[in-house]
Order: structure tokens, then C-alpha cells, then sequence
């Protein structure tokens, strides 16, 4: 098993910046692949970015794209997601997932963070 924690979230103004953090513990592994998710109050959980296994790949969401940038340290069993120039829309619950490579599905899932912003 896999534990995953979320943390870095909070209060900020639109144009302000987060760094989010997602610790694993447990059966720890550097070959897992890392997603980030969001859910906004209402609406379904969607796709924000992931990263590989080696941190030499990484793939965005289009309404992300430019503001926010994922990165790992292996060594700390720590993905991050930097965002910058945060707007209203990107107010959600956080969450990181981590998926064996091969394997579409996430089999592991935190239990998110609030980002909210104000306008």
C-alpha cells in the first residue's frame, strides 16, 4: 500500500502563487507515475497534470498550461505542483494520485487540499 498526503494549499488572491507538495509513504516506489487532480464545488474531478516515473516527462491540461509546472524528487518520495498566476476558476480540492507505469488507472489517491482564490 501507498499513502499519499497532500499539502501546500490555502487562501490566496488571483495572480498569487502555491507550491503543493504529495508525500507517499508506505510501499514507497520511485517508479510510480504522478497525477494531480482537481474538483471544483459542482463539478467533476478533472485532469491538471502528471509526471513519469523519471520527472523527464510531463503532460498538462490546457487551462493550466504555462501557469502551473510539475516536478519530483525521488529521493523525498515528493511530486510537486507549482502554480503561478492563479485565477478564480482554479479554486478546487486538490488531489494527488500515483499509478504503476503501464497501468492507466490510478491505484492510489490522497486526500486532497483546498486551493481557493479570490478574485
Amino acid at each position: 500500500q501507498v499513502q499519499l498526503v497532500e499539502s501546500g494549499g490555502g487562501l490566496v488572491q488571483a495572480g498569487d502563487s502555491l507550491r503543493l507538495s504529495c508525500a507517499a509513504s508506505g510501499r514507497t516506489s520511485s517508479t510510480y507515475n504522478v497525477g494531480w487532480f482537481r474538483q471544483a464545488p459542482g463539478k467533476e474531478r478533472e485532469f491538471v497534470a502528471r509526471i513519469d516515473w523519471s520527472g523527464r516527462n510531463t503532460y498538462y491540461a490546457d487551462s493550466v498550461k504555462g501557469r502551473f509546472t510539475i516536478s519530483r524528487d525521488n529521493a523525498k518520495f515528493t511530486v510537486y505542483l507549482q502554480m503561478n498566476s492563479l485565477k478564480f476558476e482554479d479554486t478546487a480540492v486538490y488531489y494527488c494520485a500515483a499509478r504503476i507505469p503501464g497501468i492507466s488507472s490510478y491505484q492510489y489517491w490522497g486526500q486532497g487540499t483546498q486551493v481557493t482564490v479570490s478574485s
